[in-house]
């Protein structure tokens, strides 16, 4: 009867080739401080015993995992997936394993942060689009790794995002010099904590109303429960039955422009004829659906995000404190245009 044949080691790679164990290591993950006949033996011997180098196997070596974990608040949103679709193959290159958390709801959110399930499972935490209280930020913080913030500027921390407050003003900017003189706001309403971008994005809206002159009317900035569903209905129902009403809309994301659209076209409200309407993303259905809208470059800031990762785990000089702020655009479509003729 034969015997199972024991699986090769690092170590036993090492005996063979005549090295020691942290040089098989450094070599099988392809650093460049092996000479060329070291690699050779390194790489003779492995294929000789079938080894191939574990992530485990190689930090118990160098104290890393290679591999980098992503807490975002969900998968389904346009931008959320857009972004993770630049991180992924920007890790892949860099010989980096991904780790997603998607934490959906107040519960899930609460276990996650009671677990710490990121806790020596990877070399860098991602936090992506997350507004995170006092508390979870200490809990985060006590994880013992780097802070990288994505799609929103975290001061005193390594952040990738774009100024959303200059481009609402922007946005809203537009719809004034258009003509436009009540212009509704209306956000997601979300009593989780996962929103992070209406309330710069409303600051950059009511800057730009401030500027014009213009004054802010309270009535003019809704938050829709149930935006999904029927809450959007609901909110157009308010909005255009006011004794003045709104002759422009913009909503904070374009998924939640896009309810509005469908919601106007129920009510047989034209658009732009009686109201403009404005998102902000540029998902991939907004130019579909002549949307105008503020893009900014999803699947970029996760490439760049992962670039600031990297310099952030190999203690990059100043890494850990850089910010970069990647720009927007204003992208008019047919959704937008001068109000009534007798608005103006």
């Amino acid at each position: 009867m034969s015997s199972a044949r024991s699986e090769a080691t690092m170590a036993d790679v090492a005996h063979r080739a005549g090295v020691s164990v942290s040089t098989v290591s450094r070599t099988l993950r392809g650093l460049s401080t092996v000479s060329d006949p070291t690699r050779a033996r390194v790489e003779a011997a492995a294929r000789e015993l079938s080894f191939a180098i574990t992530r485990s196997a190689s930090s118990l070596v160098t104290g890393r995992t290679g591999r980098v974990a992503v807490l975002m608040p969900n998968l389904a949103s346009w931008f959320l997936s857009s972004a993770l679709s630049g991180m992924a193959p920007a890790l892949r290159e860099a010989g980096l394993d991904l780790l997603v958390y998607s934490v959906t709801d107040v519960h899930e959110r609460a276990d996650f942060f009671d677990r710490l399930p990121a806790r020596r499972n990877a070399d860098a935490l991602l936090v992506v689009s997350f507004a995170l209280t006092p508390a979870e930020r200490a809990r985060l913080d006590d994880l013992g790794m780097p802070l990288i913030f994505v799609s929103q500027h975290a001061p005193g921390r390594p952040s990738v995002y774009v100024d959303d407050e200059d481009a609402a003003l922007r946005g809203t900017r537009h719809l004034i010099n258009l003509g436009h003189r009540r212009i509704a706001f209306l956000q997601t309403f979300d009593e989780t904590g996962f929103a992070w971008s209406s309330k710069n994005r409303l600051a950059g809206h009511l800057r730009a109303l401030a500027d014009a002159g213009l004054e802010h009317n309270p009535s003019l900035v809704m938050s829709v429960p149930d935006w999904k569903g029927s809450g959007m209905a609901t909110a157009v129902g308010r909005l255009m039955s006011l004794q003045d009403p709104p002759t422009a809309l913009f909503a904070e994301t374009d998924d939640l422009a896009f309810r509005l659209l469908a919601a106007l076209r129920a009510a047989n409200v034209a658009v732009p004829g009686q109201v403009s309407v404005m998102g902000f993303d540029d998902h991939v259905m907004a130019g579909v659906l002549g949307l105008t809208t503020l893009a900014q470059p999803a699947v970029e800031l996760g490439r760049t995000a992962v670039r600031l990762t990297r310099s952030v785990i190999d203690n990059s000089d100043g890494a850990h404190e850089r910010h970069i702020v990647l720009p927007t655009e204003l992208v008019p479509r047919g959704s937008t245009g001068p109000p009534p003729a007798a608005e103006r």
